[in-house]
């Protein structure tokens, strides 16, 4: 089967929910005999020279680094490109992408849609693109042969909205990693295993890092608090948070990736969400993998994990955020052990295997 993905700012070790799911799902697809090209977005790309990854083709088409166009732009250039190479699959991601279903349809493509969550919830957004990421999610359900949901609060919102009674639940997935044995990184950002909590993210409104941080200075905890990411786009927002947390003496490390990244999850105390929108939170399946105490807001995206009560904090509330952070530091970490968990609902290879069925029944 010949199968374009769309909807990605590209892979591999690009910043996001969606790259990371595209990153390790359709190599696992790629092994089982399909032909699958992934259109990347040109400056996210730091090798164009690149044209593979792991059995996947990469096709990198230009968009605009500017977030009121890029997604439709650069949708719009893929679309056409996948109507000239005539795949039996156009797999769309994100709802924002989804707006030009119509368009592929009417190219004769058949189309596949995720839907990773409602992303005009993000406060990120103004007015305008808000309505369009709307218009997105209902032209996608409404025009797509097929469509697959991360999560049953996505699957409820498409239920109730648009009568869409058909579609595909596969969550997410997660790797089960090998903890790094090194802490050279660490010493480099003057930390030590066990004494910090990170959280990890971009920084735009809705991932509530500066909630956390507010909290974090109020707290009687004696570990440093370290926030994993950086902004794709600066803002005001991003700027001043990146004030914020240096007058608080919280440690940035910015986009990390590789063992570096490994070294932090592997030592951490504790990994804190406190976002106010996620569709199904990779990150936090990461923490999870990592066997890591977690506190993250009670937002549904969250809920549906299923942790323990004490896991989760009241979205917003930075009295609630400060307390529970504050009995984290007389928790017992020593006997979590999320594996089975993971590896019944989380598996990425049952995962691919559930995609490939959705491909066959168009």
């Amino acid at each position: 089967m010949k199968i374009i993905v769309l909807g990605t700012r590209g892979i591999p070790d690009i910043l996001g929910g969606v790259e990371t799911h595209c990153q390790e799902l359709y190599p696992r697809i790629a092994t089982q005999g399909h032909d699958i090209t992934v259109i990347t977005r040109t400056p996210y790309v730091e090798n164009k020279k690149r044209l593979s990854y792991k059995g996947v083709k990469l096709k990198h088409i230009y968009a605009p680094k500017k977030k009121s166009l890029e997604a439709i732009i650069h949708t719009f250039l893929g679309i056409l490109y996948a109507g000239y190479k005539r795949p039996d699959v156009l797999h769309i991601h994100a709802v924002g992408p989804m707006i030009l279903t119509p368009l592929a349809r009417l190219l004769g493509l058949k189309v596949v849609v995720t839907n990773h969550g409602p992303d005009y919830d993000r406060q990120k957004w103004g007015k305008l693109a808000k309505t369009m990421l709307k218009t997105g999610e209902r032209l996608g359900t409404k025009f797509a042969n097929k469509v697959i949901v991360i999560s049953n609060v996505i699957n409820s919102i498409i239920k109730n909205r648009y009568g869409r009674e058909d579609a595909f639940l596969i969550y997410n997935g997660v790797n089960f990693p090998t903890p790094s044995k090194d802490d050279d990184y660490l010493k480099s950002l003057g930390l030590e295993k066990k004494q910090y909590l990170i959280a990890v993210g971009r920084f735009v409104e809705e991932k509530g890092f500066h909630d956390l941080i507010e909290a974090y200075t109020e707290t009687e905890l004696p570990w440093k608090l370290v926030l994993v990411g950086d902004a794709d786009h600066e803002t005001n927002y991003s700027k001043e948070l990146k004030e914020k947390a240096k007058r608080s003496n919280v440690i940035l490390t910015g986009f990390i990736k590789g063992e570096q990244l490994n070294e932090i999850f592997t030592h951490a105390r504790l990994f804190v969400m406190p976002s106010y929108h996620e569709g199904l939170p990779i990150a936090l399946l990461e923490a999870m993998s990592y066997n890591l105490d977690v506190l993250v807001s009670n937002i549904p995206a969250n809920l549906e994990v299923d942790l323990e009560s004490p896991c989760y904090f009241d979205v917003g509330n930075l009295n609630d955020l400060r307390s529970k952070l504050n009995s984290k530091n007389h928790a017992n970490i020593t006997s979590i052990d999320y594996s089975r968990k993971l590896k019944s609902d989380y598996n990425w290879d049952t995962i691919a295997g559930k995609v490939v069925t959705v491909y066959n029944d168009v």
